[in-house]
């Protein structure tokens, strides 16, 4: 007898094989068999006739910390089919904050949380207990910031780890990957994590390795000096002897375009000696912490909060700056602490990108901006709609490995990111004709079109257009550390 069956569907496994017509048994939190179960009993029978079944999308670049505390449901992702999600990304995560955090929050930790009052966990391990008894609704593997370390253990941030602060950082890391985070994430492209050296970053990670962790980064520079930035990457990940991640890979600025050509020869290169893969969301603009900076870089910028004047969130900087009666780099110092949106990328190469074989899918998505950038809710339909079904960029087999099998082989999530019996039960099923993100830059906040049923570990989460309960979401590991 099985507890759930996705009978009629059209399968689409993971693997980057074809498709094929099956339908799919589940018994408690795992796929039992594959094939023609119309004979077999069912204490449920989903319906899936037309219907594309899928592995549960597995988001391999979040900024879920606090959201699968404060919002469990998790609807921005479960409603895009998402069922696990990699969070702590940047360098910046909950936990370890053994002191009191400082106020305002730290940016970019106020990505996380603005008001500070999330940052309450003294151990890593109080984190993942906290979320071991309130469950989320999909399953979560995290990652232990740099940044955070560096906030949690350091007086001065503009300047350079002393060597007992190099040591507290990686005794609160040590704890962190033993506790169950699967790596560490760095953000050295911001300005708390800048001065941070080569020989930092390495000394901190160093017990990376014994754990079988990962190393994750945004990179130093995304823009002129990404070159530079790559080598010293894999030069951090060589010396560690761990998987890299290359966050978000991008290139910003109009000076840059095209450059993808460039650096996408060199991380295969990379590739073919040491452990490297990485990850894009399907747009062309970003979205970070409101700074000057930025905003000179870039032409057309939208608001997605801010302190002072939380009603500008949603409007562009220019319209802000004509109603201030100021330029656009007044307006932003106006707006700060903020967050924007900057269209800084140029969509051939995001295409080039997101066609590169080893590329994983993120969102890379705020969950508390007020005006949020669409990749939050959208990403990975928009894989599905805009790029596999209109833009023909690859085969609906291609996305769909993109976001599932790939990230689930990289990270070494045993079991996840396939449909094979013997997996877990991550099911996702979608309308392939009419799949896509559900709104764009300045829409209003909407669900993606498409989504029909997610299972969470063998039990339906969300359905036609709503949240199901039974939150079942768990810690996911590495398999090295299982």
């Amino acid at each position: 007898m099985f507890d759930l069956v996705f009978k009629g569907g059209t399968v689409i496994d993971g693997t980057g094989a074809p498709r094929r017509e099956a339908d799919v048994g589940i018994v408690d939190r795992h796929i039992a068999a594959v094939g023609n179960l119309s004979d077999e009993p069912a204490h449920r029978i989903v319906d899936a006739t037309g219907l594309i079944v899928a592995p549960g999308f597995i988001d391999a670049h979040a900024h879920d910390d606090c959201l699968l505390l404060s919002s469990p449901d998790m609807t921005p992702k479960l409603s895009q089919g998402v069922t696990t999600v990699v969070a702590g990304n940047c360098g910046m995560s909950l936990a370890p904050m053994p002191r009191p955090v400082p106020q305002p929050v730290t940016p970019p930790l106020d990505l996380l949380n603005r008001g500070g009052e999330a940052f309450r966990f003294a151990t890593f391990a109080a984190y993942l207990e906290e979320l071991r008894q309130r469950p989320p609704a999909i399953n979560f593997a995290m990652l232990v910031g740099h940044t955070t370390l560096r906030v949690a253990t350091m007086q001065d941030l503009g300047a350079t780890a002393s060597d007992a602060e190099i040591g507290q950082m990686r005794t609160l890391a040590a704890e962190a990957l033993e506790a169950g985070a699967i790596g560490i994430s760095t953000g050295l492209a911001y300005v708390t994590a800048m001065p941070a050296t080569t020989d930092e970053v390495v000394r901190v990670c160093a017990d990376l390795n014994a754990f079988g962790g990962v190393y994750c980064t945004h990179m130093r520079d995304e823009s002129s000096g990404i070159m530079d930035a790559l080598t010293e990457t894999f030069d951090i990940g060589r010396q560690l002897n761990v998987p890299v991640v290359i966050s978000h890979h991008k290139l910003s600025g109009a000076e840059n375009f095209g450059r993808s050509r460039e650096t996408l020869p060199y991380i295969e290169d990379a590739a073919r000696k040491q452990p490297v893969c990485l990850d894009c969301y399907p747009y062309d603009a970003g979205s970070t912490v409101l700074e000057v900076w930025r905003v000179r870089r870039c032409d057309r910028v939208i608001i997605t909060w801010s302190t002072p004047h939380p009603e500008m969130a949603g409007r562009t900087l220019n319209d802000i700056a004509e109603s201030f009666g100021v330029d656009r780099e007044e307006a932003a110092a106006r707006l700060m602490p903020g967050g924007a949106i900057y269209f800084s990328m140029d969509a051939q190469d995001v295409d080039r990108i997101l066609a590169y074989p080893p590329t994983m899918i993120g969102s890379d998505g705020l969950p508390h901006d007020s005006q949020p950038h669409p990749r939050l809710w959208g990403a990975f339909p928009r894989v599905l709609g805009h790029y596999a079904r209109h833009r023909a960029l690859f085969s609906l087999e291609t996305a769909v490995h993109k976001m599932t099998g790939l990230p689930a082989a990289n990270f070494g999530f045993k079991g996840r990111g396939i449909i094979a019996p013997g997996a877990c039960a991550d099911i996702t099923t979608f309308d392939a004709l009419t799949v896509d993100a559900g709104f764009g830059y300045g829409e209003r906040v909407r669900p993606a079109r498409g989504i029909v049923h997610v299972a969470v570990n063998g039990a339906i989460a969300w359905e036609n257009g709503a949240a199901a309960g039974g939150n079942r979401g768990e810690l996911v590991k590495r398999s090295a550390m299982a």
